[in-house]
């Protein structure tokens, strides 16, 4: 609820359903994730959250604001997952197919290499993602990673900015870690549909408005949408990313 562009965000209603319920909902569409858990804060101000995860009917884990990390770490070892997928509470866009792209890839690594098909199945990474090098558009952001990862980042990420934003000590210490970038057949990464900003909260309500409030909608019926109505990318061209280290 604290977030500092657009306070209360992930509670801010899109066309009926909380940002969210929505994020949640299309991730119940998912093949592949067996849990969803909703790592929040233990500030009075997230009981509303709290409440929320309450109505969705899903579980829900407690820990530090700014040490978002700690929050994770302690949350995999909550639910005893042996692979942990990362999702933000930002992106109502997220698209399951997306998702389990990213995971399957990360399950077996061959299914982006062909030619390694015929070859003995090799071992899983540490950490699979589509936001090293993106190609999709930023809002349908998936990380795939190990316990075993997710702890050492834990153990050994030390600036703030590590602990903020979970994963940078991952790929940013390629050496230590064994990294898969899962990529689309084109590039979209100039889509921004992730929400952070006033803007961003307008265009995703403008996209769910035209599929008549439906969340399993996916993202090429979105870019094909903005293909026909062009101008519903001017609600938020001109918000910028913060950047990594801005916290």
């Amino acid at each position: 609820m604290g977030s500092t562009r657009l306070p209360g965000k992930v509670l801010k209603d899109i066309e009926g359903a909380t940002m969210l319920a929505r994020v949640v909902q299309r991730l119940s569409r998912s093949r592949l994730i067996h849990e969803v858990l909703i790592a929040t804060t233990d500030r009075a101000a997230d009981d509303a959250i709290v409440e929320e995860c309450r109505r969705c009917s899903v579980q829900i884990f407690r820990g530090d604001e700014d040490d978002v990390l700690d929050r994770y770490f302690r949350a995999s070892q909550l639910t005893k997952a042996e692979v942990v997928v990362r999702i933000t509470s930002d992106c109502p866009l997220i698209d399951p197919g997306v998702t389990d792209k990213t995971i399957a890839a990360f399950l077996n690594p061959a299914l982006l290499n062909p030619a390694l098909l015929n070859l003995q199945r090799p071992a899983p990474p540490d950490y699979a993602s589509n936001v090293v090098v993106r190609t999709y558009p930023r809002g349908l952001d998936t990380e795939v990673m190990t316990a075993q990862a997710l702890e050492r980042c834990w153990r050994v990420a030390k600036q703030s900015y590590e602990r903020t934003h979970v994963t940078p000590y991952i790929y940013e210490h390629p050496g230590e870690f064994k990294i898969l970038s899962v990529t689309g057949e084109a590039d979209f990464s100039r889509h921004r549909w992730t929400v952070d900003t006033p803007e961003d909260l307008e265009f995703v309500r403008a996209i769910y408005a035209r599929f008549k409030s439906r969340d399993d909608f996916r993202e090429a019926d979105i870019l094909a949408l903005l293909e026909h109505e062009p101008e519903l990318m001017e609600l938020n061209r001109s918000i910028m990313q913060k950047a990594l280290r801005e916290g």
